[in-house]
């Protein structure tokens, strides 16, 4: 399983590259990132979500289809709009109602590099977007209430910043446990001299 970045890291507000080819590492990688989604119980997930600065998102929805969008490209977008409470697999555990077109339609390569176009409407049309956003360096928080958003931006800040200081205490207890085994074998070693 691949690790998936949360609200924090930089990753996630970078704007993702190309795909210069779709090579047997970049099919592997959807796979990679199919599984992880699926594992997570996800219905989208986008390369930079995985720490990979590329434009490239894997999707299935209730139709249990397994979708995979290389370089994708958004070329229509309906008037018609709805709202939708969203979750992000890199903001766990936080929803939030958000207005999007109801239907799309996006043009990319499939894992074999064959160029396609879909139409989508409902939880796909939305999940598409969401991805697409990824892509961008955009989170779903972005397109919400104002106040909402600061509050989770702040409460994942915290929360990075506890984590930091466990990794930190972490080192510092490995350090000394280090220090003392390395004593003790100097110390056995001076005896074993001195005999």
């Amino acid at each position: 399983m691949l690790r998936i970045c949360k609200l924090g890291e930089e990753i996630l507000r970078q704007k993702a590259k190309d795909v210069p080819e779709v090579t047997d590492e970049i099919r592997s990688l959807a796979e990679q990132m199919l599984e992880t989604m699926i594992n997570a119980d996800g219905v989208g997930l986008a390369a930079p979500q995985v720490g990979l600065p590329l434009r490239m998102f894997v999707v299935m929805v209730d139709d249990n289809v397994r979708r995979v969008f290389i370089n994708p490209q958004i070329i229509s977008t309906s008037q018609e709009v709805c709202s939708y409470e969203e979750g992000c697999l890199s903001i766990p555990e936080t929803y939030e109602s958000i207005v999007r077109p109801k239907k799309v339609t996006v043009q990319a390569l499939d894992e074999s590099g064959k160029p396609f176009i879909l139409e989508a409407d409902g939880l796909l049309a939305r999940v598409i977007q969401h991805e697409s956003d990824h892509l961008e360096g955009i989170l779903f928080i972005d397109k919400g209430d104002k106040d909402f958003a600061e509050k989770i931006k702040q409460k994942f800040k915290i929360r990075a910043e506890r984590s930091a200081q466990k990794q930190a205490q972490k080192k510092a207890k490995l350090n000394r446990i280090n220090a003392k085994i390395a004593a003790k074998e100097a110390k056995k070693a001076e005896v074993t001299n001195r005999c």
